[in-house]
């Protein structure tokens, strides 16, 4: 059932909601539970799943890609369902926020690419799709997570404006545009060649 209300409470809500399921560091807390220490003090110092697998523990990697998707995701699912699609999107917005900015580690947070896959999902596998092609594609060619986030990145936004979806194109162009702000570090690694791949330790 789609009530499809536009009010400005319930607006609020779904940012709120959004931001507070995102802001839930997973990939920190798990590894802080299996006996790993801090992510934050090895690697990229990031606390998503590429840096997570850099611990070596790869079923750690997968349970922390699943659940920084499904923060993403669950938010998106439950406010379009309840309160519709503007309502969605300010989910998306808020769950994307949460993930980069958590109040909970003085708002320093992940890079987003699970996230946005989960945000993605959440509207329709139609948006997901362009990402999780572009994703694979670059990564397997390069094997750099940053360079294949980033182009899925920009490739999902144009995708939304070239298949008439321009409200959620206006979002991804907010969420691209913060992809990008935060992996300014890799893209400047990405041009000197010193950018870690893929399954790397540093």
């Amino acid at each position: 059932m789609d009530i499809g209300d536009t009010s400005p409470v319930a607006l609020g809500l779904a940012l709120i909601i959004g931001y507070l399921s995102g802001s839930v560091p997973y990939g920190l807390l798990l590894t802080q539970m299996a006996g790993l220490g801090d992510i934050r003090s090895i690697g990229s110092g990031n606390i998503g799943a590429t840096n997570v697998l850099r611990t070596g523990n790869k079923g750690l990697a997968v349970l922390t890609l699943v659940l920084d998707a499904l923060k993403g995701m669950v938010p998106v699912l439950l406010a379009r369902h309840f309160l519709g699609l503007d309502a969605a999107i300010l989910a998306g917005l808020g769950a994307f926020l949460g993930h980069l900015y958590p109040v909970w580690l003085k708002f320093r947070g992940g890079k987003g690419v699970a996230t946005f896959a989960g945000i993605s999902l959440g509207y329709s596998w139609h948006v997901l799709a362009p990402f999780a092609v572009t994703w694979i594609a670059m990564a397997a060619l390069f094997r750099y997570s940053s360079l294949a986030a980033l182009t899925a990145s920009l490739v999902t936004t144009l995708a939304l404006f070239f298949i008439g979806l321009t409200k959620l194109g206006l979002l991804y162009c907010v969420l691209t545009a913060l992809v990008f702000w935060k992996h300014r570090a890799n893209i400047s690694r990405l041009l000197a060649g010193q950018e870690s791949k893929i399954g790397g330790k540093g």
